[in-house]
């Protein structure tokens, strides 16, 4: 069993040429075998909360502690958060020219297995991993997100979390720009590693589109840079129903942030 706690964090950004609070004491425990959906307004830090947690430069923690398994997570690099387990699924991945799908993935599985898999069996595993999220074997062989779609993006990180098997999985927004097709894919990948047991959820989103094909234990509603409720997978259906209004008006009164670059895809730093 591995756990994931972040403690009363507290996080800002500079913007203006000053720090602006973004994240204002945010407290959830994350264990292996769980799925926590994080839920709110555009603009009310969730992505904050990821890039946070994976290491982004662009983010300062003033307060608080993030620890997996015990191990203070603010003290690792970006790599060193993900051989430690953690895995960031990027809301916007990066495009890495030059550097092939498959050359990328088997240096990720090394870095995070800490040895390098025998060629022969990775090839495997990996055209077994690709079929499974309907990928044509030929994208192996294509730079890092480099021309692919919104929905190849979100398969090929998907595909990185089948292959490394991380401790704690962080999904933003990966349901975002989908097609129905791609989402049943993507969702089915997702549930094939949660199968497992061995890994800790966490899945930041708008809608409730994705929780039709992920099952949430647990939901969070996420207001101006903090968590102001918790439930069942019926908080989202009431979400789904009534939306924000009743949490105030100052629902979305923090700035989204959005990322598009500075933090390797997938993998939580050998990937994100």
């Amino acid at each position: 069993m591995s756990t994931l706690e972040i403690r009363d964090l507290h996080v800002t950004v500079e913007a203006d040429g000053a720090p602006r609070e973004i994240l204002r004491g945010v407290d959830l425990t994350v264990r292996s075998g769980e799925t926590h959906a994080i839920m709110g307004p555009n603009g009310s830090g969730k992505s904050t909360l990821a890039y946070s947690v994976a290491g982004h430069p662009k983010y300062t923690v003033t307060q608080g502690t993030v620890t997996l398994d015990g191990e203070d997570v603010l003290a690792m690099t970006v790599d060193e958060r993900a051989r430690a387990g953690l895995f960031l699924a990027m809301q916007y991945p990066v495009e890495v020219p030059g550097v092939s799908v498959s050359n990328f993935l088997r240096s990720a599985a090394t870095a995070v297995r800490g040895e390098a898999p025998k060629l022969r069996l990775w090839v495997k595993e990996q055209k077994e991993a690709m079929a499974r999220l309907e990928m044509d074997p030929a994208f192996s062989e294509r730079s890092v997100n480099e021309g692919f779609s919104g929905g190849e993006k979100k398969r090929h990180e998907i595909l990185q979390l089948e292959l490394l098997k991380p401790k704690i999985a962080i999904l933003d927004e990966t349901d975002s720009g989908l097609d129905v097709d791609a989402l049943r894919v993507v969702s089915e990948g997702v549930n094939r590693v949660r199968s497992s047991g061995e890994t800790g959820t966490l899945l930041i989103t708008h809608y409730t589109r994705i929780l039709r094909y992920i099952q949430p234990d647990f939901v969070h509603v996420f207001v101006a840079g903090r968590i102001v409720e918790e439930g069942g997978k019926e908080l989202a259906d009431e979400l789904e129903a009534n939306g924000y209004a009743k949490y105030g008006g100052d629902a979305a009164a923090v700035p989204a942030g959005p990322l598009v670059g500075g933090v390797l895809p997938g993998a939580g730093g050998a990937g994100s």
